[in-house]
């Protein structure tokens, strides 16, 4: 029988295995004076095999080369995470512990009956395990967390990367929203709810059945956060029949996001009604559009009872006062009736009028809403006499206190008990955030405009062509979803009352629509240069 032949290398680490086996058995020492271990055994570890240092080091050079090439191609979006991450901890840092507001203590201590309290069961669990420190830490992780899910939406959508980076860049870089997350106030909460339950729908073309229904459960939650996310249904429930799969499937995508849309809600009001006695989100009703009926009314020609006349408010009273301090101003000729009657007639009364200035006035009452609404497009911040003061969204170079419930007192309290340290803040990062600010650190006018524009297209070429592929069809459908969920959210709240808090999930609809939009656009391009 032939023997084989063995390389010259590998004879010699063979000869060397072979000697040091010797040695051992002899009770003699390696040559090199150091416990003997054959080189084919040595061998491995050189070449990175598994369960050796140097495997590990292999595998951890692979695994860094994999991100850092990851990274290379998503360059632009990791820019927008590291300077959104820089600001954050820019603000966390400026405002210690957090930043209050009138509102603040509602969810920490009570409701008041006012809005939904659904915050208040993150707000309780980040409390029991740290203090208010981490309340603004979560809620900052929150917004960066939006933008990445933003970001990989539109990638599975077919987006190019640098326009998903483009459309998540707002809610990363917007001081307004870095304020909001500073402060406790349940909006942040709301958006992510809203992100979220897109996302599933649109995770893939034809969501699975439980990604439908978490869908549903994800936005039917945002109700119970803010309770204008009630109106997200509507979107939904166009998608899921539009989304196709024959008219049984559509009805049926349609009714599993109803059914889970309203599962937390109906949990909510249950809980509530074994608290409270009401069984409701909260006890605003059509009183609480009194502030924009008023400030509409012309109240010379509007017909109501004569024990309702005294709630229209002089002109002197409409400018100084606004639609927001109409309705909670202590001045404001409405608390007169919540003062004198008892709180079941009193609303009854002040429904009443509010009905009477919609269905009378209805086209004073429509313009007032659309140039509230046209605001947001601006090119500068801009506010009208009586809107809720925008300063109450900007960083201050001190610590911001709001009376009555927000006052140094309360806020004391609410630190002691909560933990966080004392109320403090440091002055350069104050100012540096308040510059960036009011220097244009915010989403411009113009950008939601070319976002609206794009949307629309993006969403009308569902009926105009009629002859788009699926991919196309898919897209146009996911710009419609972000675009109407948009609008409807944005209107609703604007319909209340205007703040610029209010105008806040724009960042998070307007420009990833605005992006699908843009795609679509592209694709009816391509497609008819290469028909």
């Amino acid at each position: 029988m032939r023997t084989p032949k063995i390389p010259a290398g590998r004879a010699a680490d063979i000869r060397a295995a072979t000697a040091g086996a010797a040695d051992h058995a002899a009770g003699r020492p390696a040559a090199s004076g150091r416990a003997t271990e054959p080189r084919a055994a040595q061998a491995p570890a050189a070449a990175g095999a598994p369960g050796t240092g140097g495997g590990l080091r292999a595998r951890a050079g692979r695994a860094a080369g994999g991100i850092w090439a990851g990274l290379a191609r998503h360059w632009l979006i990791t820019v927008l995470l590291l300077a959104g991450l820089v600001l954050r901890v820019l603000t966390e840092l400026a405002y210690r512990p957090v930043l209050f507001y009138i509102d603040s203590t509602r969810y920490l201590y009570h409701a008041g009956g006012n809005d939904p309290v659904g915050y208040r069961v993150p707000l309780r669990l980040i409390l029991l395990a740290g203090n208010l420190d981490a309340v603004a830490a979560v809620q900052h992780v929150l917004g960066l967390a939006m933008a990445v899910v933003i970001y990989l939406v539109l990638l599975r959508r077919g987006s190019a990367r640098w326009l998903a980076a483009l459309a998540a860049a707002p809610v990363l870089l917007d001081a307004y929203q870095l304020q909001i997350e500073q402060t406790v106030m349940p909006d942040v909460w709301f958006e992510a709810l809203v992100v979220a339950g897109l996302a599933l729908l649109l995770w893939r073309p034809s969501a699975p059945w439980w990604m439908t229904g978490a869908a549903g459960i994800a936005l039917g939650l945002s109700a119970t956060v803010a309770q204008v996310g009630e109106v997200l249904l509507l979107p939904a429930v166009v998608y899921g029949l539009a989304a196709g799969g024959g008219w049984r499937q559509a009805l049926g995508r349609a009714g599993l996001l109803c059914a889970a849309f309203a599962l937390p809600i109906l949990v909510y009001m249950g809980v509530a009604a074994s608290v409270t006695g009401h069984f409701r989100l909260s006890n605003t009703g059509t009183g609480g559009l009194y502030g924009r009926a008023a400030a509409a009314a012309d109240c010379a020609t509007l017909r109501v009872p004569a024990s309702q006349r005294a709630m229209c408010p002089t002109a002197a009273q409409k400018a100084a006062l606004g639609d927001d301090g109409l309705l909670h101003s202590p001045v404001s000729p409405v608390r007169r009736y919540y003062a004198e009657l008892p709180a079941a007639e009193a609303s009854h009364t002040v429904s009443a009028f509010t009905r009477a200035v919609f269905t009378q006035q209805p086209l004073r009452v429509a313009s007032a809403i659309v140039a509230d609404a046209a605001k947001l497009f601006a090119v500068r911040r801009v506010t009208s006499p009586g809107d809720t003061p925008i300063s109450r969204w900007q960083f201050q170079d001190s610590y911001p206190f709001y009376s009555p419930h927000a006052t140094p007192r309360e806020v004391d309290a609410a630190i002691a008990q909560f933990g966080g340290g004392a109320p403090a803040v440091s002055a350069p990062l104050a100012r540096f955030l308040r510059g960036y600010q009011l220097g244009g650190g915010y989403t411009p006018g113009p950008l939601y405009v070319v976002a609206v524009l794009a949307a629309l297209a993006g969403s009308l070429s569902l009926v105009i062509r009629r002859r788009a592929g699926p991919r196309d069809r898919d897209t146009a459908l996911a710009c419609l979803l972000f675009f109407l969920s948009g609008a409807a959210v944005l209107l609703v709240s604007d319909v209340l009352e205007f703040s610029w808090r209010y105008q806040l999930p724009a960042l998070i609809t307007l420009p990833p629509a605005g992006a699908l939009g843009v795609m679509v656009i592209s694709g009816r391009f391509r497609s008819r240069r290469q028909g």
